[in-house]
């Protein structure tokens, strides 16, 4: 079973009470309605440069993947104002030549939020474990309360608070806590069918070892699109994400303090097919520059994707 660090329990309790209070003071009489869902896909890919990021580690060498993914999710009305979730996702991605980099990860996930009118209140909890050719490798336990809500009738705003607790299997020194700020705005140029997204992040890594503490600034921006064709209603999203990184510590094999940009494109393309199944294309981009030259190369992936929601 999986186990939440200390820090990472007592904050959710913290936090989780006062939003259970509430939900409590406007429960209705009537019968709260469960939802559940679920979903399958299998995708294949190109990655020119196979890599584990969480280590500065890349091949420098192109392969070819294929990944399965499954996921179960439950919502529960707690009332006509509170809801809560529970998600697991499962992911397994098999290369055809790098076996030792197969990465196989399983997530559980809790949610509760609350429909106040102008601010809505939630808070979610994540427990992420992921094994490398079969071996322990990552553990993450992250808890975010956030708050959210619309600003005016085309603008919506999100803020959040995220901690987290990583553990990575043969490398004591990445061990690290998080804590960031995320801020996130929204402009609906026409609903769902045409959107932008800009965010911020502000990010501070704790870890074991010094040379791998750093202070990161990192913006994102995201157009979504819905395009009807042949009367389906299709999803082309752009995305482009940038971070510095700023390290507080020499790195002893370079002498110096690590300078890190990372700059990334994305391109998706949905198109629903066979009711619930939707066929996705994907191409992304990825360009990380350092003075460490273990984390100073650039990545492409292409790929198609197959998803049955139900």
């Amino acid at each position: 079973m999986p186990r939440l660090s200390r820090p990472v329990r007592r904050l959710a309790a913290a936090l989780a009470w006062p939003l259970l209070g509430l939900a409590g003071a406007v429960w209705g009489e009537e019968k709260p309605a469960t939802d559940w869902s679920a979903l399958v896909g299998v995708a294949i890919e190109y990655d020119s440069n196979v890599a584990v990021e969480e280590l500065d580690a890349a091949t420098n060498q192109g392969d070819y993947a294929m990944t399965l993914d499954g996921g179960l999710a439950v919502k529960q009305q707690l009332s006509e104002t509170a809801e809560a979730a529970l998600t697991y996702d499962f992911s397994q991605s098999t290369y055809e030549k790098f076996s030792q980099v197969d990465r196989m990860t399983n997530m559980i996930g809790a949610d509760l939020g609350l429909d106040l009118g102008r601010v809505d209140p939630a808070l979610s909890v994540y427990y992420i474990n992921s094994r490398l050719d079969g071996s322990p490798f990552l553990e993450l336990s992250r808890v975010s309360p956030s708050l959210s809500g619309f600003l005016g009738k085309k603008w919506f705003a999100r803020g959040a608070y995220v901690y987290s607790d990583k553990t990575i299997s043969d490398s004591p020194g990445r061990d690290a806590t998080t804590h960031a700020g995320e801020a996130d705005a929204y402009f609906f140029m026409r609903g769902l069918r045409q959107y932008f997204n800009l965010g911020y992040r502000y990010r501070d890594d704790d870890a074991n070892a010094d040379e791998y503490d750093y202070r990161s600034n990192a913006v994102k921006l995201r157009y979504i699109q819905r395009i009807e064709l042949f009367s389906r209603l299709t999803t082309l999203e752009l995305a482009w994400r940038y971070e510095e990184r700023n390290y507080r510590s020499d790195t002893p094999s370079i002498g110096e303090k690590r300078d890190d940009q990372r700059s990334r494109l994305r391109l998706d393309y949905a198109i629903p097919v066979f009711g619930y199944g939707e066929v996705q294309f994907f191409a992304g981009y990825a360009d990380y520059e350092s003075n460490y030259e273990p984390a100073n190369y650039d990545q492409t992936i292409v790929g198609t994707r197959f998803v049955y929601n139900w």
